[in-house]
């Protein structure tokens, strides 16, 4: 597999009909010299006039819908569907980034990458294939500034890229690959002798070495293929080469977590569980609870 090719290619995808409009308003940008605040919410500040942050605000409408964050720009707090802060949050007391290169697989927008600055990382590398998602983050590093190096490449390009990481992130990824061990070892792949991959995923309750696999969809999403025990995510993580596998912490997602905002067009978390019964899905099965865990190579 030729990364640099794969690379070169997927860079056009920004010229896409839908993500052109985007890019050109990305580049009307003025440069600002901006106050960057890292915390829970990603703050942007600076004394501006009022028409830039009007077409500051109007730039981030279009990249909508918003899936992680928050961000708050000048004037603009983009309330994305997911409070990531919640799960950064949990993970923070179990890593230590200080000098590490860091990468994080399905990084989205960049929200997480951009928590990890304040923590001074050697570097930071995002993956993630889509071009709007790209879009989204080179809005918000347009007045970061920061060195994070953003790639449209998916898990399955790990294996294959040019750099090795001391610590992986992959969060809320694998429920979306049909074949979750051969995803693991990609990551694995990727990372050196002794690393540690930071991973959360949906899980069903059980002491069974077994997995759900949704019919049709799962919660209304339909590319969800398997749904583990966390005995079976354990075993998927051991034959995927890690040495071991820590639990974290079992989780069931809420809607103080995941919820309809003005920035995202659609259906959120309460739409997609039984009406008369929230312990449940739309579908009839377990209603999403999340583990998180960290594995060691």
């Amino acid at each position: 597999m030729n990364i640099q090719d794969i690379q070169k290619e997927r860079e056009k995808w920004l010229t896409w009909k839908d993500i052109k409009p985007l890019r050109t308003a990305l580049d009307k940008l003025p440069d600002i010299d901006a106050k960057v605040t890292i915390s829970d919410t990603i703050m942007i500040e600076a004394p501006i006039p009022q028409q830039v942050r009007d077409e500051i605000d109007q730039t981030a409408r279009l990249m909508k819908p918003w899936r992680k964050g928050p961000f708050h720009l000048f004037d603009t707090f983009i309330d994305s569907e997911w409070n990531s802060a919640i799960k950064y949050n949990l993970l923070k007391p179990h890593f230590n980034l200080q000098g590490k290169k860091v990468a994080d697989v399905g990084c989205n927008n960049g929200y997480y990458m951009f928590r990890m600055l304040e923590e001074d990382p050697a570097s930071i590398i995002g993956f993630d294939p889509s071009p709007l998602c790209k879009t989204q983050f080179d809005f918000i590093n347009h007045f970061v500034k920061s060195d994070i190096k953003y790639e449209l490449l998916g898990i399955e390009h790990l294996a294959f890229y040019q750099e090795k990481f001391d610590t992986v992130f992959c969060l809320g990824v694998l429920y979306h690959r049909s074949d979750p061990v051969s995803s693991l070892k990609s990551l694995k792949k990727s990372m050196v002798k002794g690393a540690e991959l930071f991973l959360d995923t949906f899980m069903i309750d059980g002491e069974e070495e077994v997995a759900l696999t949704p019919k049709k969809t799962y919660s209304k999403i339909p590319n969800i293929y398997f749904v583990p025990t966390i005995a079976a995510l354990k075993n998927w993580c051991i034959r995927a080469g890690f040495s071991s596998v820590e639990v974290l912490e079992v989780r069931k997602t809420m809607e103080n977590e995941q919820r309809k905002t003005e920035w995202i067009p659609g259906q959120s978390l309460d739409t997609f569980l039984d009406k008369n019964d929230p312990n449940y899905t739309v579908e009839g099965y377990p209603a999403p609870k999340r583990v998180y865990i960290k594995a060691t190579l």
